[in-house]
């Protein structure tokens, strides 16, 4: 089976495809603005996706009111390529079926009992079996399978360097997967990956030069859009806040360090610590979020601590990247306003001048969310004509 392939593209036409995914449809005219190029270098650009059946003629008029020869856009087409996306977490692996402008097509959650590298590649490959399957036709048209997982991630080589949610050191998960999918697998950090999403069908695609993701939930994470691209840093860890030492209260993380902001701040953290004040060992999130609402003095610590760890850890960030806004996500999303409060109050203590004129927005989203940004990154990968050699 052979997956679609771009032609050969100028970087121009790379620019050209990449702007049509994140803000299309647009007009030839536009892009010749926004890139400097003009419109017969776009048209040339452009002739061979069209020929290919990447890009098409919109088929509607822009402004067809304004004087002179109305323009038509152009626009990707969206069901020329399939992506499967997989998120794996510590109890799950959810995988999603998107098209070529990332729109969720179906869906597919599996439980993972255990971590051994094996069992997590088989229930990979049974998500992505099931997902590949239901396209019926559609997967002629199956460019990749993204995977995005916790923790130090090469993804040129598709190796998770270290997970700790996972328990994982040196795993050739990319290797792993193509021996059993027989399709191309880009590895990923899940944070990361979440903000190549937000970078080309989110935030990023609103003229916003620079943002950041926070993650909250079983971890903290950060992803950063700076400048115009995701920040990976020269060894693959940029934004690692959940890891910065701001916590303050002397305990040691699951990464093996002291007083990073994921030990008050993650879901897990804050779960312990109300469990231990109250002696209520059956106590889960949703009971301790109800808690907190109650005014339980030991649940609104427990989430004071976590907020001040976090509002800490975005102003470091602000501070020394100076990003338009933040955007706070993630699955404790949905109970952000135990958190809201002092999480502003902190980081507005903290943000160093202009810092503080950095927005923080909330974007409630669901696993699913993660999964898409997994096959996001495929799409981005597909794009740009990045390969990922296996060493």
């Amino acid at each position: 089976m052979t997956a679609p392939q771009l032609p050969p593209a100028s970087p121009a036409a790379i620019d050209v495809l990449a702007r049509l995914l994140t803000s299309g449809p647009i007009p030839r005219v536009r892009i010749a603005r926004e890139t400097g190029l003009s419109q017969a270098a776009v048209t040339k650009a452009v002739a061979p996706l069209i020929n290919a059946g990447f890009v098409a003629l919109d088929g509607t008029r822009d402004r067809p009111d304004a004087p002179g020869r109305p323009a038509t856009p152009l626009r990707v087409v969206a069901d020329a390529v399939v992506v499967i996306g997989v998120k794996v977490t510590a109890d799950e692996v959810i995988g999603v079926a998107t098209d070529f402008r990332a729109t969720i097509l179906d869906t597919e959650h599996r439980p993972l009992s255990r971590h051994a590298p094996g069992q997590v590649a088989r229930t990979v490959q049974g998500v992505a079996s099931a997902l590949a399957g239901r396209l019926g036709a559609a997967a002629e048209r199956l460019v990749g399978v993204g995977v995005s997982v916790s923790g130090d991630v090469d993804t040129a080589h598709g190796v998770v360097r270290d997970s700790p949610k996972l328990g994982w050191r040196d795993v050739p998960l990319g290797a792993q997967l193509e021996q059993r999918l027989g399709r191309p697998v880009r590895v990923d950090n899940d944070v990361r990956a979440l903000t190549v999403a937000e970078q080309w069908f989110g935030v990023g695609a609103s003229d916003v030069d620079s943002f950041v993701i926070v993650t909250i939930g079983s971890g903290i994470g950060c992803g950063l859009y700076l400048n115009g691209d995701v920040v990976s840093g020269a060894f693959g860890v940029a934004g690692e806040i959940g890891h910065l030492p701001l916590a303050d209260q002397g305990l040691t993380c699951e990464c093996g360090r002291i007083d990073c902001v994921e030990t008050v701040a993650s879901s897990a953290a804050i779960v312990r610590a109300v469990r231990a004040a109250t002696d209520r060992p059956d106590l889960d999130m949703a009971g301790t979020v109800e808690l907190a609402h109650a005014g339980q003095p030991e649940a609104v610590a427990a989430f004071d601590r976590a907020a001040t760890a976090i509002g800490r850890a975005i102003a470091v960030v602000a501070n020394l990247t100076g990003p338009e806004v933040v955007v706070i996500e993630g699955e404790a999303v949905a109970d952000f306003d135990v958190y809201d409060a002092t999480l502003r109050k902190t980081f507005a203590a903290q943000a160093f001048g202009a810092a503080a004129e950095c927005r923080l927005e909330l974007r409630p989203h669901t696993f699913d969310a993660w999964a898409r940004g997994a096959a996001a990154s495929v799409i981005r990968s597909f794009v740009r004509r990045e390969g990922a050699p296996r060493a």
